[in-house]
């Protein structure tokens, strides 16, 4: 049985390595996952229904209260313009992003299909408000027995902040609360997202870092991530498998270089698995005292 080195956050105990299934499929999802549980895993990142659904068939199965799951909700879900689900103006949303924030060299990069010009008019940024029934109605899908924490945010989360619209996402962080779930903030861009999410009450932040990249400015994103005072999470630590090889290398960089938290690492079979299995013994459980 392999041992998982853990932490704490806000008294609830989480593995630092979390395993994400990178797989639509339902049979495969609950293949890899049980295997991963026999072999000691007990948490797992459930960023879709197929993966909840495999979740919760073999919490039935193994009837194990301890086996922890991480589930995800879009920002997009707590948030209306007009009346309206704000994705229904997502071309406007992104045009205004283009416009305002995203360096013109990098707009192809971004957004390569995008051809829309037209933009929201400040009334209408100020006219986004949150949706209390529909945000309800999407963390209702999830219980804090088997989620205890909640990833909040994604494309929309960094796209509300870009927007200055922050004060939404503390809606939706103080709704997580009231319902029992530990909110953590899930962004894309680090060297925007950290500085601008800062104010929210949550336990952590997600953010996509790892050895070789980070979306735009990798030297500072690390330098931020090296003097935020807050737990911070790596997604893609092993950036898309290139890095499953020298796994030991891409977690020393972020627990001992960049002093990150935890990681929800993505494995497609048994075998890679296997391979960051084998640098858990060199990862230290970690109780949590700020970085300097």
């Amino acid at each position: 049985m392999i041992r998982f080195p853990t932490l704490i956050l806000e008294r609830t105990k989480i593995p630092r390595i979390i395993f994400s299934i990178r797989s639509s499929k339902v049979a495969k999802i609950s293949s890899l996952m049980k295997k991963c549980y026999e072999r000691g895993a007990w948490c797992f990142d459930l960023p879709s229904p197929q993966h909840l659904e495999t979740f919760h068939k073999l919490k039935q199965l193994i009837n194990d209260e301890t086996l922890m799951g991480l589930c995800h909700v879009e920002a997009e879900e707590g948030v209306s313009l007009a009346g309206k689900p704000l994705h229904q103006f997502e071309l406007k949303v992104v045009s205004t992003i283009i416009k305002n924030i995203v360096p013109r060299d990098l707009v192809r990069y971004l957004f390569p299909a995008h051809s829309s010009y037209e933009v929201l008019t400040q009334k209408e940024i100020d006219r986004i408000t949150f949706d209390s029934g529909r945000f309800d109605r999407a963390i209702s899908r999830f219980t804090p027995k088997d989620s205890p924490f909640l990833l909040l945010g994604e494309k929309y989360g960094d796209w509300l902040l870009a927007l200055g619209r922050i004060d939404p996402l503390k809606e939706m962080v103080s709704r997580i609360r009231e319902n029992g779930f530990i909110p953590i903030f899930s962004g894309q861009w680090a060297t925007y997202v950290l500085p601008k999410a800062k104010p929210l009450d949550v336990a952590a932040y997600a953010i996509p870092i790892n050895k070789k990249w980070s979306l735009f400015d990798f030297t500072r994103a690390c330098d931020l991530i090296k003097k935020f005072d807050k737990p911070v999470i790596s997604l893609n630590p092993l950036a898309g498998g290139e890095l499953l090889r020298k796994s030991e290398e891409a977690f020393a960089f972020l627990f001992e270089g960049l002093k990150i938290y935890a990681a929800i690492a993505e494995i497609t079979s048994e075998e890679e698995f296997s391979r960051i299995a084998e640098v858990l013994e060199k990862v230290p459980p970690l109780i949590p005292l700020r970085k300097t």
